[in-house]
């Protein structure tokens, strides 16, 4: 005989959920194969570019990114209304709907609602050069 879940294990299960659709983002697809490390670059190319990922790290702890997502290595970043940004890079879509290239990762961090409207992420007020950067960092975390 199985035991009928909870009200309790229910809701616990179905918060998390909720919160990822209310903010229009989908968690990592699983299942689905993962893109190259940030974005298609080989190993050797993100040693490359280390000084504009380690930028992008800060930046996003500057724009207080972390108020609303949990981010691997950024103090702070332990905010619960977006979703983790854990595993970043392996995602197939930003948001759930835009692909996860670099170039529309910048794109949703300068202006979210241009790209997916009615989104929850709001706008930062970050320049397109710091949303490089920050978008370089994001795409190398897998």
């Amino acid at each position: 005989m199985v035991a009928a879940p909870s009200r309790r294990a229910v809701r616990a299960s179905a918060l998390p959920m909720l919160a990822l659709l209310a903010c229009g983002c989908a968690p990592a697809d699983e299942g689905a194969p993962p893109t190259p490390p940030a974005a298609g670059r080989p190993p050797q190319q993100q040693q490359q570019h280390k000084p504009q990922i380690e930028r992008g790290r800060s930046l996003l702890a500057q724009y207080q990114c972390g108020s609303c997502h949990a981010i691997p290595e950024v103090p702070a970043a332990r905010g619960r209304t977006g979703p983790t940004l854990a595993a970043f890079g392996r995602r197939s879509y930003i948001a759930g709907q835009v692909p996860n290239r670099p170039e529309q990762l910048a794109r949703w961090i300068v202006a979210p609602a241009e790209l997916v409207p009615g989104t929850t992420m709001p706008a930062m007020g970050v320049s397109p050069a710091d949303a490089r950067d920050m978008a370089a960092y994001l795409l190398s975390l897998e």
